[in-house]
């Protein structure tokens, strides 16, 4: 909905437990959410709800909130598990710096946030992101049906366990990330990062810059599409693979299956594999 507000609340500060508890209809303005009370839950259970140009320092403010937009605001570093359980939202142009953001949430989009929240994003569906910067520990674990453009992300652990993702147009500096992913496209994207993706199932990068050690082993379906690659030794070890790669690979190990082309290849290791290994790899120019 968040069509016209039957009611405006402006210009006040709020420091007890619930102090909007389930209201509905109503555009909340330049308000600031502190003060010695510090009570929680602010705008819990609420409903249709506008909030814009406010400032948050207390914990759990945006808990079974449903049908909200939340423009240009600040959740601090007090803000603990703001956002909770919560559906049908929208954050626009806003600073979240709240551990544990985004958990258990359905249908929220997100558009020109800067976010720094260890855990953000935990076991969360349809989730959307455009022209964000983001840093966190574990961010979108265990999240399914998530659109992604124009991210800038630092972190580590990202994307574990997640399920049906698009990226598009980003900057990931992350380690450890996609590990355990299932269904996965990146198109145009830099990643960086130590153990890319490991154990992921249907992971397709696209136009993608790979940086880091022993990226992509034990995958399965993994593609690999006019890709480039930069420090990546050990590439490949079990993994089920095609790939076409732009350029070097320092060094690729023990590839299982499918095949393999780059215009360099640094060294080819195929020893001791506890598996049969019947990859293909070749450099273009043979």
């Amino acid at each position: 909905m968040r069509g016209n507000m039957d009611n405006k609340i402006e210009n006040k500060v709020y420091d007890e437990e619930r102090a909007l508890y389930n209201i509905q209809n109503t555009e909340v303005a330049n308000c600031l959410f502190a003060g010695p009370a510090d009570g929680e839950s602010a705008l819990k259970e609420a409903r249709n709800i506008v909030v814009r140009d406010c400032s948050f320092s207390l914990r759990y403010p945006l808990w079974h909130t449903h049908d909200f937009l939340m423009s240009n605001s600040v959740m601090d570093e007090a803000t603990r598990a703001p956002i909770w359980y919560s559906t049908d939202g929208k954050l626009e142009n806003c600073q979240i710096d709240g551990i544990k953001c985004l958990r258990e949430c359905r249908k929220i989009t997100m558009e020109g946030c800067k976010v720094h929240s260890p855990e953000f994003g935990w076991r969360s569906h349809k989730l959307s992101m455009k022209n964000c910067e983001i840093e966190s520990e574990y961010f979108l674990f265990e999240c399914t049906d998530v659109e992604i453009d124009r991210l800038k992300m630092k972190g580590k652990y990202s994307f574990q366990y997640i399920e049906g993702m698009r990226i598009h147009d980003s900057e990931l500096d992350t380690k450890d990330a996609f590990w355990h992913s299932k269904n996965v496209t990146v198109e145009n994207s830099t990643l960086k990062g130590e153990y890319l993706a490991w154990y992921s199932d249907g992971l397709t990068l696209i136009n993608c810059h790979i940086i880091g050690t022993q990226p992509l082993c034990y995958c399965t379906n993994l593609k690999l599409i006019n890709c480039t690659m930069e420090g990546t030794d050990l590439s490949f070890e079990y993994s089920d693979v095609e790939a076409e790669i732009s350029g070097e690979i320092m060094s690729v190990k023990n590839p299982r299956s499918g095949y393999i082309t780059a215009d360099k290849i640094g060294e080819i290791v195929l020893e001791d594999s506890i598996v049969e290994t019947t990859c293909e790899i070749r450099e273009k120019c043979r």
